[in-house]
Order: C-alpha cells, then structure tokens, then sequence
C-alpha cells in the first residue's frame, strides 16, 4: 500500500471544475481537506462554505484557513438530512461536494435533497465515497453503497448522471448536473 492509494483532495481537483469566483459547498466538511484546496482554486472573490454537523472540525477548519490566509471560507453548522438546513439560498452554488458522508447517514436521498436544492442549474455535484469490499480500509461494508445504487438515489433526485472518476483504491467517484 502506498499514499496514492489514499483519497487525496489534489489528486481529484481537476474533476471539481472550480474556477474563480464560484461557490462551493462542501457538504459534511469535517476539518476542512477539500474546503483549503477549494479555497485556494476559487480565489478571493469565489466563496466555500464548509457545512458539517460537527463542531469541533469546524472550529478545526477556522485554525486552519487562518493559517493559510484563507478569508474566503464560511462555516456552517449543519444537520444535512434536513431541508434547509444549510441555510444556503436556493440556486446559490456552482458546486456541492459531497466527499465521504453519505455512506454515514441512512437518509442519502435527503442529503441529496438539500444538496439540489442549493445546486444552479448547471451547476454540479460531485460526489466521492467508500467502495464496498475496500480491502479492510474504512467503515464497515453494510454502511457503504454501491456506485449504481447511489447513482440511482441521485437521478431520482432530479439530477443528470455525467461521469465516473477514479478517486483512488478505496473510493469512487460521480459528478452529476442540474438540469
């Protein structure tokens, strides 16, 4: 095993798309991996919002972004199963990451829920998340689902398949559009 076997957030920055001035959520942020490098590509005048249920990985990510001179990041904390929640408009964001969190809640299809609702149309969402039979890395099999499965609760949820994407030995990865 070596470290590119691992999910790294600059190892799949190209499949994000980002560009300056967008705004991303990033949906289920824990301390921030994607939120420093999302910042970093959308520039000063773009805008990531790290949502998470959590609060000390936030208080985690605030650290973080002041070490890096970072001033474009907005935290909040979130329970994603709920509608709304985010406290982000509706249509206000280029970009939902959704990067290692579903396979934790029983409610997908809600989280995909708020994560459309937020989504401009046009806008993408980027989906990465823990293959089943990883080889002993990770959570348990029964918490993880299959990339059809999941492909299906998105499509359900009103939102276009685009591409598969390899985010390493243990993960899968899908971007979806809003119509």
């Amino acid at each position: 095993m070596n470290s590119e076997d691992f999910l790294r957030p600059e190892a799949v920055q190209g499949y994000l798309q980002l560009s300056p001035g967008m705004r991303v959520a990033d949906f289920g942020s824990g301390s921030g991996e994607f939120c420093i490098l999302i910042a970093k590509l959308i520039g000063e005048e773009g805008i990531v919002t790290a949502v998470d249920v959590r609060t000390e990985p936030l208080e985690a990510l605030t650290t973080r972004a002041k070490t890096a001179n970072l001033h474009n990041i907005e935290l909040v904390r979130a329970n994603l199963e709920i509608l709304g929640s985010s406290k982000l408009k509706d249509g206000s964001q280029d970009r939902v990451l959704l990067a290692n969190i579903l396979f934790q809640s029983n409610k997908k299809g809600d989280i995909v829920t708020e994560s459309a609702r937020v989504l401009k149309s046009g806008g993408s969402l980027i989906v990465i998340d823990w293959m089943k039979s990883a080889k002993g890395f990770g959570p348990p099999d029964e918490y993880r689902i299959k990339p059809e499965e999941l492909q299906s609760v998105i499509t359900e949820k009103g939102l276009t398949f685009e591409s598969n994407f390899n985010a390493g030995a243990y993960h899968f990865g899908m971007v979806f559009k809003k119509p």
